[in-house]
């Protein structure tokens, strides 16, 4: 759990940098400079999510039971998943849809980490998943308050919709009937 927790703090605590102190990123990025600084930034998250991914494969040896969820929860888990990857894709496709959600990002890890507290009730996925939530809200509430730096995108555009619709969809697809248990050892159906 230790091995989970540090990740945690180490993929989280780099992408909270902005949240809980941007003049210092600033700096950072002013003194070391931009290829610096995101080879330092990505390396330290590469880090932190390798640690994640292998601190939650050993914690669920030995899982700590928090909850029982009903069986209907993962249906409604599902609903909630359907989402997720044509945000993801809206992210990078700007459209309709990342104009009406801002952040169609964080409205995606919203949803992932809460359908993935509806679904599961072991500790570690608190941990995982109850992190998750918790970072993309504090985050998404402190982007109210700081200057918004502009993510490398495909020109706007009317088909980027369709795209990020279809896309995702496909995407999810695949995920739900193979990547997942492929990936996590889990299948979703």
């Amino acid at each position: 759990m230790t091995t989970l927790i540090v990740g945690l703090v180490l993929f989280l605590g780099v992408h909270s940098l902005s949240i809980v102190n941007e003049p210092l990123r600033n700096r950072l990025h002013a003194s070391l400079g931009e290829a610096a600084f995101k080879g330092l930034y990505s390396v330290a998250s590469l880090i932190g999510l390798v640690l994640i991914i292998w601190g939650y494969g050993a914690a669920r040896m030995d899982p700590t039971v928090i909850y029982t969820p009903p069986g209907w929860l993962r249906h409604l888990a599902m609903l909630l998943l359907i989402p997720i990857f044509p945000l993801l894709f809206a992210t990078y496709f700007p459209g309709k849809i990342k104009a009406k959600l801002a952040h169609p990002m964080l409205v995606a890890v919203k949803l992932w980490a809460l359908a993935h507290l509806l679904a599961n009730g072991m500790l570690h996925d608190l941990l995982l998943f109850g992190s998750f939530l918790a970072w993309a809200v504090v985050d998404r509430i402190s982007m109210k308050r700081r200057t918004q730096r502009s993510i490398p995108t495909l020109p706007a555009s009317r088909a980027n919709d369709a795209i990020a619709v279809v896309g995702g969809l496909a995407v999810y697809v695949v995920m739900v009937f193979w990547a997942h248990q492929w990936l996590f050892g889990v299948a979703p159906v």
